[in-house]
């Protein structure tokens, strides 16, 4: 969601009056920030927010009934559904917090130069580029083509002049040499001469008697020597990425 040029369209739910004041108070004096709206629960948020197009959602945890992250996983059914900003004085949710992808977690009391990186942070996750749609993989059985998405594919295995794709439940021939799928796919690396995982899939990295291997779904797959450095050090940035 791109905020609007006249700043960010905030809301804040708070149970607790003088936390909800103080938060509005303290958001409406940023600069990045256009418009605040408020509330007291988890139940008047959703009739507002079935009107209002907000950019963030700042939200305390502890409230009666619906609590925040209950909310917040409510909120994960949406459309689009809107950045959280997390706000509380209990640091014992914040694994739970980020596991619904809250982009900041801030303490009470709350400082205003932490609510101003808090701000910062939500303007950047704003103008983070969309995710690009999932490429769709076209395959044919019994005369019968039909669409399977690139990121359902495992590993990929190659048979000759064809490549065997690999997915949770299935696997489907296509007419590709391995170089280029390779070549062509993101997020694919070859393991061995004949073998290319999705680094999305790899659950596991084994390491017995100098020889490598990785389960993907539940598949132990062999990885050459002349790879295993390789898949290691990219495994280890895409993680890190994450």
């Amino acid at each position: 969601m791109t905020p609007s040029p006249d700043g960010l369209e905030v809301l804040v739910i708070d149970d607790e009056r003088p936390a909800l004041d103080e938060l509005t108070f303290l958001l409406g004096r940023d600069p990045r920030v256009g418009r605040v709206h408020s509330c007291d629960s988890a139940t008047e948020a959703l009739r507002l927010l079935q009107e209002l197009d907000v950019d963030v959602i700042f939200l305390d945890i502890q409230m009666p009934s619906l609590t925040g992250l209950e909310l917040a996983q409510v909120l994960t059914r949406f459309k689009a559904p809107p950045p959280i900003v997390f706000v509380t004085a209990h640091e014992a949710h914040a694994v739970e917090a980020f596991d619904l992808h809250a982009v900041d977690y801030v303490l009470k009391p709350v400082r205003e130069e932490r609510l101003a990186e808090a701000v910062r942070r939500v303007v950047a996750h704003s103008a983070q580029p969309a995710a690009e749609p999932d490429e769709q993989i076209p395959v044919e059985r019994a005369g019968v083509i039909r669409f399977i998405n690139r990121s359902d594919i495992r590993y990929v295995e190659a048979q000759g002049d064809y490549a065997r794709l690999h997915t949770a439940d299935d696997s489907h021939l296509i007419r590709a040499p391995l170089s280029t799928l390779e070549a062509e796919w993101d997020g694919f690396v070859r393991i061995h001469r004949s073998l290319l995982v999705a680094l999305a899939h790899v659950d596991e990295v084994h390491s017995e008697q100098g020889r490598c291997s990785v389960s993907v779904g539940g598949v132990r797959l062999q990885v050459s020597r002349r790879h295993t450095r390789e898949l290691k050090d990219l495994l280890l940035r895409s993680r890190e990425r994450r």
